[in-house]
C-alpha cells in the first residue's frame, strides 16, 4: 500500500514544526509536505505528480487565506475530492460556518499544549487511515 501523504498548509514556522514533531512521533511512515502560504499549496497541489491524500490548513494565513485556498481547490476539478481539515486557532461560529460551506471535510480548533495537539493529531491520522480514499489524480 502507498505511504499516506498529508500537506500542511500554515504561515507560521512554529505550527508547521509542531506538525513535522507529531507526524514523525505518529506516523513516521507518512508522508508529510509543508507549505507557508495558500499560494504555495495551491502550485504544489496543482503540479502533476505531486500526490496528497489530506490537506491540513490553517485560515488565517497572509495573501491567500485558507478560505481562500479552499475555494480553489472546489472549484478545480483536478482538486475538488481531496479532503480538507481545517486545523486553526479560531474558534469563531463564522468561521467554522464558513469552512463547512465551503466543504471543509473537518474543522479542528488547534491544542495549545503538544500533548493535546498530539491527541487531536492521532485522532485524525486513525479517522483519515481508516478511511482513505483515492485522490490521485493521473
Amino acid at each position: 500500500m502507498l505511504p499516506f501523504n498529508y500537506l500542511v498548509v500554515d504561515d507560521s514556522p512554529q505550527d508547521q514544526l509542531l506538525a513535522q514533531e507529531a507526524f514523525e512521533h505518529l506516523c513516521p511512515e507518512c508522508v508529510l509536505t509543508c507549505a507557508g502560504s495558500g499560494r504555495e499549496a495551491l502550485e504544489l497541489l496543482r503540479e502533476h505528480d505531486f500526490q496528497v491524500d489530506v490537506v491540513l490548513l490553517d485560515l488565517n494565513m497572509p495573501g491567500m487565506s485558507g478560505f481562500e485556498l479552499l475555494r480553489e481547490m472546489k472549484k478545480d476539478p483536478r482538486l475538488v475530492r481531496i479532503p480538507v481539515v481545517i486545523l486553526s486557532t479560531s474558534s469563531a461560529q463564522q468561521d467554522i460556518s464558513e469552512a463547512y460551506t465551503l466543504h471543509a471535510s473537518s474543522y479542528l480548533v488547534k491544542s495549545s499544549s503538544f500533548a493535546e495537539f498530539l491527541s487531536q493529531i492521532e485522532k485524525f491520522l486513525d479517522y483519515w487511515q481508516s478511511s482513505r480514499t483515492v485522490n490521485h489524480v493521473g
